[in-house]
């Protein structure tokens, strides 16, 4: 018999909160393995001790956090409305059905409050040292990737400006290495280099002009941030969070981020391995691996050759004697290092001039070919070897299960696919409270298994 109820429930009836939350909640798990207490200490000394009226629980305030980033309820207006009306959510924050929920206003200034003295920084850190604690983290393999955040700003509101190019971090290094390759040839040291402030003219929001303006195959164009992330192959534990705008190149904040990494949670002695994309294979970043003794797996880059001349790696290179070897068994000999750290290994031009091959293989009036070849190739070609390796080709699979899933989860779940401020600290605290719940819902979720 069909039949339907009509009426509204407004009878009283005296019931307990934690009866109204699902056995399954997901809240119940973070709940029961994560402890917040923490927070107290590291926001005491923002809060006035002695006057003033009595504040929200900054606990509670960071569980309201939570769990709009959790659920992927990105205004903070809408949060204050979903916990009126979610018993879990009351239950988890420590609200009666009667009691009032903070005002949005106080949970916009409580996150303010968070970036004062690097607070939420911490939270993050101590949450991946948690995880540490219960051996959800090896610390033997990181994998490392960036992902573009579309900025808060329209993409045709911008003014041209003329932006100095920032020099390279690494150049007092490359220029040691240059000076001393010379000297090993014989050749005489370069003049040192002058400061050159390089400009460009380039496009900056006038909506959010922190953010970059992004242009790359396969990608969407326009204003970006990109969120550099790095987690540990085990669990796939969010280990470090960094935010750049999104012209800078992934390879640029690398290796400050990896001994960050290091030296914070102290993987000196535990690190062996790091797996990266393409974007990351430099000769600075391999050489630094290769220093540190860290096994590097690094995607490789397809370069293709000039229309119609034979590509670079059919000379092959004769490191014992220093020379390349042209597929005629011609010898392209050493000449000099240039300033940008490259040798110069160049044929002779009386038996280019009679060679069969000469369309295929130079185009230049002299009939000599030039061949370069980085100071630091050494390293860039051990670590090709590496990803030829066994081992390096699982590691680079892992990539897939790790850090793109990372990805992946934040965007789709979570809500990180927009920014929701602007401003580049802003963006990179959304960015950490993104990680940071991913974290804390992968603790208490393995937690939970374990506990049966």
């Amino acid at each position: 018999m069909l039949r339907s109820n009509p009426n509204v429930q407004n009878e009283y009836e005296l019931v307990c909160i934690e009866e109204l939350v699902h056995p399954d909640h997901p809240l119940r798990k973070v709940h029961k393995h994560i402890d917040f207490s923490f927070i107290l200490d590291l926001v005491r000394p923002y809060y006035c001790e002695d006057n003033g009226r009595p504040s929200a629980d900054p606990i509670m305030l960071f569980k309201m956090l939570l769990i709009g980033y959790l659920d992927g309820i990105r205004s903070e207006r809408r949060l204050e409305r979903e916990v009126f009306s979610n018993n879990a959510y009351r239950w988890f924050l420590g609200l009666g059905l009667k009691d009032r929920v903070p005002d949005h206003s106080t949970l916009s200034y409580f996150r303010e409050r968070l970036q004062e003295g690097d607070v939420l920084q911490q939270i993050f850190d101590r949450v991946v040292l948690l995880a540490i604690q219960h051996r959800l983290v090896a610390g033997r393999v990181l994998i490392t990737d960036s992902t573009h955040l579309k900025a808060n700003a329209n993409k045709r509101k911008f003014v041209q400006e003329e932006v100095t190019k920032s020099t390279k971090a690494y150049m007092e290094e490359l220029d040691e290495a240059i000076r001393a390759d010379r000297e090993a040839h014989g050749k005489k040291p370069l003049k040192p280099r002058e400061e050159v402030e390089e400009t460009k003219l380039t496009k900056v929001s006038t909506t959010d002009p922190e953010s970059g303006y992004m242009v790359r195959d396969g990608k969407p164009e326009g204003f970006f941030y990109l969120d550099h992330r790095t987690v540990d192959h085990k669990y796939n534990i969010i280990m470090d969070v960094h935010v750049t705008a999104g012209n800078v190149h992934d390879s640029v904040p690398y290796i400050e981020r990896l001994e960050h990494i290091i030296k914070k949670f102290k993987f000196e002695k535990t690190l062996e391995a790091v797996a990266l994309d393409a974007g990351y294979f430099t000769s600075h970043i391999c050489k630094k691996l290769q220093d540190k003794k860290i096994y590097a797996v690094i995607g490789g880059r397809a370069f293709t050759p000039v229309k119609g001349l034979m590509a670079k790696w059919r000379f092959k290179y004769d490191a014992e004697n220093n020379v390349y070897i042209c597929p005629q068994k011609h010898e392209l000999k050493y000449t000099t290092t240039d300033r940008e750290g490259y040798r110069q290994y160049k044929s002779d031009p009386n038996h280019c001039a009679n060679c069969p091959m000469l369309k295929e293989c130079t185009r230049s009036r002299n009939h000599q070919k030039v061949i370069t070849r980085h100071v630091w190739q050494d390293s860039k070609e051990w670590v090709k070897q590496n990803g030829r390796s066994k081992s390096g080709k699982y590691l680079y699979r892992l990539r897939y299960q790790t850090i793109e899933r990372s990805f992946a989860d934040a965007k789709e779940l979570h809500g990180l696919r927009y920014c929701r401020f602007r401003g580049r600290n802003k963006v990179q605290q959304q960015a950490l409270l993104t990680a940071l719940c991913q974290n804390i819902k992968k603790i208490a979720n393995i937690l939970a298994k374990r506990a049966g």
